[in-house]
């Protein structure tokens, strides 16, 4: 019992970071430079790292919950 704590631990902290950095990736793909202001680039990136994070989390939040409703279904024919 212990030990799935432990796995389903490490399989959360894998997934949260794997949709984090693709959600980077993804918002590579936005031309955001028109709605900065002049000489904010630190506070720019900032924003861009908080953005990824939270969409990140997000999906993988949702990811997570879907995995764990998909094995508890069998549990409804017992």
């Amino acid at each position: 019992m212990i030990a799935s704590f432990g796995q389903q631990a490490l399989v959360s902290i894998f997934s949260h970071l794997v949709f984090i950095a693709l959600a980077w990736w993804a918002l590579q793909a936005l031309n955001y430079e028109r709605f900065l202001r002049a000489n904010h680039v630190i506070q720019a990136r900032v924003l861009f790292i908080l953005l990824s994070i939270v969409i990140g989390s997000s999906v993988s939040n949702f990811f997570l919950d879907y995995l764990l409703w998909s094995q508890q279904l069998p549990l409804i024919f017992q």
